[in-house]
């Protein structure tokens, strides 16, 4: 039998709110930020709700 594999980087990557909806960070705000406008730069800082299709398999990751 394989060994289970951790998903422990879920933790850091995903928040879980109040009511239970899944929170993740944007993408596309790591590198290459000089042709980015500033608006753009800020409103990726900000979290965002996981889609819905993703949000059973983010829930699995979590629990393990």
């Amino acid at each position: 039998m394989p060994k289970m594999k951790s998903r422990r980087n879920a933790r850091f990557r995903f928040k879980v709110t109040a009511n239970g909806k899944i929170l993740r960070h944007q993408s596309n705000c790591n590198h290459i930020l000089t042709k980015k406008s500033s608006k753009r730069k800020r409103f990726l800082r900000k979290s965002v709700l996981a889609d819905a299709a993703d949000v059973p398999r983010i829930r699995r990751m979590l629990l393990a």
